[in-house]
């Protein structure tokens, strides 16, 4: 998807109307307009990048610090910070997007499953030699 088709690269441009919390150069932050919970919000780099890889470092500097200031301006004592990237991962939309996600109780809010496999421990240094090179 091009930018110019992008949803959220439209509310950036301000051609889209969005329930702003925070902007910056770099960031964008507003509500959701279809919450998990009260207060759940998204922050979005301005670069269009549709993965986390395809988004330079340096337009994600300001990402996690607004999270953390959405988290205190919020109150959540409990809460998600979720960034999905693919369909097969839960991505709807094609822009690099964080989720903070308030988890008041066991209702509202985040919920997932954590299907754990068992550990093989010479896969796992395989693995962790493979990722290491490539670092």
């Amino acid at each position: 998807m091009s930018s110019a088709a992008c949803i959220f690269c439209k509310i950036v441009k301000g051609d889209i109307p969005s329930l702003k919390l925070f902007e910056s150069d770099k960031v964008l932050a507003f509500l959701d307009i279809n919450p998990l919970s009260r207060g759940h919000a998204l922050v979005i780099p301005k670069h269009h990048g549709e993965k986390l890889t395809d988004i330079p470092d340096d337009a994600l500097t300001e990402i996690l610090p607004v999270v953390k200031k959405l988290v205190k301006a919020t109150g959540a004592e409990n809460y998600n910070v979720l960034q999905n990237n693919g369909r097969i991962a839960h991505q709807e939309v094609d822009h690099v997007h964080f989720h903070m996600i308030p988890k008041p109780n066991a209702e509202e809010g985040m919920s997932i499953g954590w299907p754990q496999q068992k550990t093989d421990f010479d896969k796992l240094n395989a693995l962790l030699a493979e990722i290491k090179a490539k670092m």
